[in-house]
């Protein structure tokens, strides 16, 4: 992410933005709130000058626009944040129209803004700089290929092949097929990790050697007893990228709900749900609450429970604050717990 513009008093005012990634369009879905002033260059339809008293066709102009926002739609398998709402600023002020946000476009958002969304934005800068991960989970006849995004780890290839019987070679067949995905996509990665059972990594890593010295040299081994999405979870909750990336902000929230879960399974110093964690608040027991994305936009919309006062109330209580993705499992698991817990300082009973 990159900022381009900054102009705050007391949390009110403009922040200018260009989403550099996916993972700065997921970032800003969560940054952006229905009633936001949101301004971007977009395309809209005009009439066609004619002599006709009726226009023949309707052309596309290009021309900047502020919306009053209404919805927020990210879709993340064409890349793209959709910003609905209403003109303020520009032509046809007081029609709908909705910004497409791409990768590269800039926007500038006006709001009332809170102190996570600042530290959200924060985070998109500096994970930018940071080292980008591929994950490549492996056995016999079956590979996954996973990039590691600030959101999740997103699966980019999935190999199965039959081992066979008779004349072949079938795992060196299996082998040339993961090398060649692996190859469109790990040059633009700075490490890789090679996780799965067995020793089938480490003959994999040999043919890395000779066929793409380059992706071999900056490949890791991890051990793990699953492969796929399973082995994804794996890598991470032994800190496997947390030890590439020091300040992955998945490898936190996997390592955080393993403590909260065994911590909860052990009668320990934790709690979850909001009246649970309200209590402990009360008793100045909070020392990390974990928040779910979602859960934190529902409850800023329906304005029921204060929730950003109640935030800014744990930070003065010197709490630490982690937002989860419900893009992935720590995520849905913190939401299967209502949405919000915390590690206390202290058990309560």
């Amino acid at each position: 992410m990159k900022v381009t513009k900054r102009v705050l008093k007391d949390f009110e005012g403009e922040i200018g933005l260009v989403p550099e990634s996916l993972d700065d369009l997921w970032h800003l879905k969560y940054i952006v709130e229905p009633g936001d002033m949101v301004f971007s260059v977009t395309k809209r339809k005009v009439e066609a000058a004619s002599d006709k008293i009726r226009p023949e066709k309707m052309e596309k102009q290009t021309m900047r626009l502020g919306v009053h926002v209404e919805r927020i739609e990210f879709h993340r398998f064409s890349n793209r944040l959709r910003i609905h709402g209403v003109i303020e600023s520009g032509m046809d002020t007081g029609s709908y129209h909705t910004l497409n946000i791409e990768v590269g476009t800039q926007l500038s958002i006006i709001k009332t803004w809170q102190a996570d969304q600042i530290e959200r934005i924060k985070e998109a800068v500096a994970e930018a700089k940071r080292p980008s991960v591929i994950i490549v989970t492996i056995e016999e006849g079956e590979a996954s290929i996973g990039v590691v995004r600030q959101f999740a780890v997103e699966e980019f290839s999935d190999i199965k092949q039959s081992l066979g019987k008779g004349e072949g070679d079938y795992r060196g067949l299996f082998f040339d097929e993961v090398v060649n995905r692996l190859s469109t996509i790990a040059g633009q990665a700075d490490a890789l990790v090679l996780a799965g059972p067995g020793f089938t990594k480490e003959d994999f890593l040999k043919v890395l050697k000779t066929r793409v010295p380059e992706i071999a040299n900056k490949t890791k081994i991890e051990d793990t007893a699953s492969i796929g999405v399973s082995g994804f979870q794996e890598v991470l909750r032994r800190g496997a990228v947390e030890r590439i990336s020091e300040s992955s902000r998945l490898a936190r929230e996997t390592q955080l709900i393993e403590n909260l879960l065994l911590k909860i399974s052990t009668n320990g110093a934790a709690t979850y749900g909001w009246t649970y964690v309200r209590r402990a608040f009360d008793f100045g027991a909070i020392h990390t609450l974990l928040i779910a994305d979602e859960y934190l936009r529902c409850q800023r919309e329906s304005g029921g429970t204060n929730i950003d006062r109640f935030l800014q109330k744990v930070e003065q209580n010197r709490g630490k604050i982690m937002v989860f993705s419900t893009e992935f499992e720590p995520g849905k698991r913190l939401v299967g717990l209502g949405g919000v817990a915390a590690i206390l300082r202290f058990k309560i009973d």
